[in-house]
């Protein structure tokens, strides 16, 4: 039996990571490569950034350039990852966008965008990379990230919320049919992180404060302490873990 520590190590798995040229994308990109996975980038933008923190931690990667809300991008990532790598393991859906307006006022296209980047997209390519996985009779994890608007309702942002709760859901209902086929689906929930798609709360001072008021920890997360949680659901330490969504908030929902 391999000791406990083993069972959190990548080594010879690829892990196919969306939204991976900032932000949460690219801190995990780095923290999977760390424990010995090879990556296959996904974004729309330069992934430059995660290719230096891979090659850093002694590992390889691809880009694919792709927006995943684009029907066709799911299956054109899976065969990227294997023409490179020859299989993938591990599916982190990291790709999102989201949308602020108040409800009266919010546009049939930011509810359209949002939902077809943040769920279909999440779905189409789950779906893909379970069907390459089946078909080569390969275990395999799939993380998705939601949120805390899974948990709760936010204000302004109708559309995010509407899809990071079915996210959640989806994570369910996808880990009732493939857990007979070694296939984990799980997802992250993270708090409040210093990204660039919290720049405007945090220029906000009494937003800002308002929330640094409610967790616990006093402090908005990095992309960084998401690292221990992403490696855990990727790993064969969590082969016995299916369906759960794992908030890293610094206590938020405690409150």
């Amino acid at each position: 039996m391999a000791a406990v520590l083993d069972t959190f190590r990548l080594d010879g798995r690829v892990a196919i990571v969306t939204g991976a040229s900032r932000g949460l994308g690219a801190g995990m990109a780095a923290a999977l490569a760390e424990a010995g996975a090879d990556l296959v980038l996904v974004a729309r933008g330069d992934t430059a950034a995660a290719q230096r923190a891979v090659a850093a931690a002694g590992r390889r990667s691809v880009t694919v350039t792709a927006d995943v809300g684009d029907p066709a991008a799911a299956d054109r990532i899976i065969a990227a990852a294997v023409a490179a790598f020859g299989h993938a393991d591990i599916l982190f859906n990291n790709a999102g966008i989201i949308r602020r307006a108040p409800l009266l006022e919010f546009s049939e296209a930011d509810w359209s965008d949002v939902l077809r980047v943040n769920l279909d997209g999440a779905f189409r390519l789950s779906q893909a990379f379970a069907r390459a996985a089946v078909a080569a009779q390969r275990p395999g994890k799939i993380i998705n990230v939601a949120s805390m608007l899974s948990f709760q309702g936010g204000v302004r942002v109708v559309s995010y919320t509407a899809a990071k709760s079915a996210l959640a859901g989806l994570t369910r209902a996808m880990a009732n049919e493939l857990a007979a086929a070694h296939i984990n689906v799980n997802a992250l929930a993270p708090g409040y992180m210093a990204t660039d798609n919290t720049a405007a709360l945090r220029a906000d001072a009494a937003r800002n404060q308002s929330i640094l008021d409610r967790i616990p920890a006093a402090r908005w997360g990095e992309p960084r302490d998401l690292a221990g949680a992403v490696v855990f659901l990727a790993s064969p330490a969590s082969d016995y873990v299916h369906g759960i969504t794992l908030p890293v908030d610094g206590g938020w929902l405690a409150r």
